[in-house]
């Protein structure tokens, strides 16, 4: 029995392939007789198409076909509900399918010999629109007789569970206790309002994609995605065909963070190929990829929170209004995060909260690392570091009179699964920082200000968060494996197929070591074969929800299992399948919002040090402190990426990332406009502190945390802001004009969406 894998920082499975270049990501396939694809946005947020004109693109030598909506077989495609046309025009077999709803809606596909010979083509088809009015603000979107953009389809089949009036895309809401006799209760009311902002995914590899027919007769689609069997479901929807004649194949990803979850060019490609019965390869600019897939949510908040003068709080009102843009895509699934985590990691005895999704003519808002929870949380905590200030209190000590333990209520009115670890990773992230635990309770670290540089203040603050780990709201998550061993008196290789995708986070790293655990194998004995629904024929599920190494472990273990009493029975090669069923979880009781939503969480706490320039309004950050409950660290090193990787996109969204609309369009469409952080802008230290706190339910313990990194870090900072400069600041990002405006009074006020 070779020593334990599980728990060693063995190197990544695909690190020489990504470091030598010779990872096939999808722009760099290539097939004989390969046409090339180009995709007409609408260009324009609200519009009626009332004709599309091809006779010029298709004289432009070596355009081969251009695709318009009569070419759709079935003119619709989503991810939670099938509301958005695949390609926008008459003829189309969908009611409504006519109308374009946001820029970055389809038109037509040109499809040609070469790259150049298509974009000409592109630019040459004309396009005769009705504009119709504009919807860009939520509130006014859920106004009395605003204008309906989803006029063709009723609100129960929009979002079958909950039959929302006009442009209501969801509403979730919460009611424990009695919030209106608890204010009585309370010593001390905190009321504010917040704004979160959108951001983009960036991504390194810009949507591309390939699709032929395979020599099975199968429409084939080899693209960057997160769920090969979605996209495969979404594909044989659109073309009108059986799932079993389209296959999905991941080749090397360059990141996703939820920005793959749906559909951007898998089924125009398969269209094509269906179509033309040749190869045809598609690969989006840095400019057509930011203005053509979804974002993160921007949301507001307007909240009140009542605690007693011991610190316990009493009660929790918030109200949400989110921005859910042209289509559904996830915002239903967001907000019910945003729902859970929007009142923290606290028991509170009294809750009442209303969180609204809206359509508009914005660009569709989607999954991003950390659905729906960084913009909960950010309300959620600057409320609590609020508190702790009106009441004369430390932070940390705040926290630890309200965290929620084993057995604690949720404001769900259930308790968190067993192995609730907030109170350790926040004594722990708050010693890391320097906090000292004496005689009279928690005590911060002083920042005491430097007398030659006057202009420089600095200051910590500090943040908790939980998150869901999987599929919620009574799903019944799953995810399928199988393990085939050869060999003759020894097991000489094992292979593990999965359909899991690696979009950079180091899954199929981590699966093989748990695989390589639990046929008590070394390591280069597990061949993995991932990422294919014609090997994969039981989905694993998506790389998303910071599910896969829990979902995937308990999947590999169990395939593992068999397959060693079949090969401990002699039977050669030995093959078994398991499918891993999650424990089974429950929707929103429509009325109070009780229920168990998840079976899994992941808990974290960030502390921040900052060093605010007051002239300048720059933010340098010195230092993050992230103690994060793992469960248990398959692979430390790779856990310790997520975590730099996590603090580092948060950064940006909580410090630079300005994502401008106006009418509907992206502006900063274009990464000399859309600032992301770079090497310079980033902590210049951070601790990760790997608590290990296990799962009862996770295979080894193993909890799942791609995504709680990123989750606190924003309310820490602005605690960290105020602790250097007495000011609050309620909306992000922090530019440094919005310092230097808050700083001055000019600027403190926060807009709604």
């Amino acid at each position: 029995m070779p020593e334990s894998i599980v728990g060693q920082s063995v190197g990544r499975v695909d690190a020489r392939a990504k470091v030598t270049g010779a990872a096939q990501f999808p722009g760099d396939l290539v097939l004989p007789g390969m046409l090339h694809g180009k995709i007409l946005f609408a260009g324009r947020p609200h519009a009626r198409v009332l004709g599309v004109d091809a006779a010029a693109a298709l004289a432009v030598p070596g355009v081969v076909a251009v695709l318009t909506a009569a070419d759709v077989p079935v003119n619709e495609y989503g991810l939670q509900t099938a509301d958005q046309p695949v390609l926008c025009g008459p003829g189309s077999s969908r009611p409504g399918a006519d109308v374009v709803r946001w820029e970055g809606d389809h038109v037509a596909v040109v499809v040609a010999e070469s790259a150049e010979a298509a974009a000409r083509g592109r630019d040459l088809v004309r396009v005769e629109y009705e504009g119709l009015p504009l919807l860009t603000d939520p509130f006014a979107a859920l106004e009395p007789g605003a204008l309906l953009l989803h006029p063709h389809k009723p609100a129960s089949e929009i979002h079958p569970e909950l039959n929302v009036p006009g442009n209501l895309l969801s509403h979730h809401q919460l009611r424990k206790g009695d919030v209106a006799a608890a204010w009585a209760e309370a010593d001390v009311i905190v009321e504010a309002e917040y704004r979160t902002p959108s951001q983009e995914h960036a991504y390194l590899q810009p949507e591309a994609g390939l699709a032929y027919i395979d020599e099975e007769g199968r429409v084939t689609v080899a693209v960057a995605g997160q769920w090969t069997w979605e996209d495969q479901r979404q594909i044989a929807h659109a073309l009108d065909v059986p799932p079993e004649a389209v296959r999905v194949i991941y080749p090397a990803i360059g990141g996703a963070f939820g920005g793959r979850e749906d559909m951007s060019l898998q089924i125009v490609l398969a269209l094509a190929a269906w179509k033309l019965r040749r190869p045809v390869k598609i690969i989006w600019s840095r400019q057509e990829s930011i203005v053509g897939h979804c974002k993160r949510h921007p949301m507001w908040f307007q909240c009140r929170w009542g605690a007693r003068r011991d610190g316990k709080l009493v009660a929790a009102q918030v109200r949400v209004v989110a921005d859910g843009g042209a289509y559904c895509y996830t915002t239903n699934k967001v907000l019910g995060n945003t729902t859970v985590t929007c009142t923290g990691p606290y028991e509170i005895p009294n809750v009442w909260v209303d969180v609204d999704g809206v359509y508009t003519n914005n660009p569709p808002f989607g999954a991003f690392r950390g659905f729906g929870a960084p913009q909960g949380i950010f309300a959620a905590e600057m409320q609590m570091n609020k508190l702790a200030r009106a009441l004369g209190m430390d932070p940390v000590e705040v926290r630890l009179k309200n965290l929620l333990r084993d057995e604690s209520l949720t404001a769900m009115g259930t308790p968190l699964p067993g192995g609730v670890s907030l109170v350790e990773v926040t004594a722990r992230c708050a010693e890391a920082a320097g906090w000292r635990k004496t005689l009279s309770g928690w005590a911060r670290p002083l920042c005491p200000p430097r007398p030659e540089t006057p202009h420089l203040r600095r200051g910590i603050g500090l943040a908790v968060a939980l998150k869901n780990i999987g599929f919620s709201f009574g799903y019944q998550e799953n995810c399928w494996a199988k393990i085939e061993l050869q060999g003759e008196r020894e097991i000489e290789r094992a292979t593990v197929y999965l359909g899991a995708a690696e979009v950079g986070q180091g899954s199929h790293t981590a699966i093989q070591q748990m695989a390589a655990e639990a046929l008590g194998l070394r390591r280069e004995y597990v061949q993995l074969v991932m990422s294919d629904t014609a090997t994969s024929p039981g989905s694993s599920g998506s790389v998303s929800a910071s599910r896969m190494t829990f979902m995937a472990g308990n999947a590999v273990r169990g395939a593992a299992e068999s397959a060693l009493r079949l090969w401990q029975a002699e039977e050669r090669p030995a093959v078994a399948e398991y499918v891993y069923l999650a424990p089974p979880t429950t929707p929103f009781d429509p009325e109070t919002g009780h229920g168990v939503p998840n079976f899994a969480y992941g808990y974290v706490a960030e502390a921040v040090e900052v060093e605010v320039d007051v002239e300048t309004g720059e933010l340098h950050l010195l230092r993050v402190v992230c103690a994060n409950d793992v469960g248990k660290a398959v692979n430390p090193r790779m856990v310790e990426g997520q975590i730099e990787g996590g603090i580092a996109q948060a950064v940006g969204w909580a410090v630079m990332e300005n994502l401008v609309t106006e009418g509907g369009r992206v502006r900063s469409d274009r990464l000399s406009t859309y600032l992301i952080p770079s090497a310079l802008d980033v902590p210049g230290q951070i601790d990760a502190v790997i608590v290990e706190h296990p799962d009862p339910r996770g295979p080894w313990g193993v909890r799942g945390m791609g995504e709680m990194p990123f989750i606190p870090l924003a309310p820490a900072l602005v605690a960290a802001v105020h602790d250097a400069t007495g000011i609050w600041f309620d909306e992000l990002p922090l530019t440094p004009e919005r310092i230097v405006s808050g700083l001055t009074g000019k600027g403190t006020e926060t807009r709604r969406p």
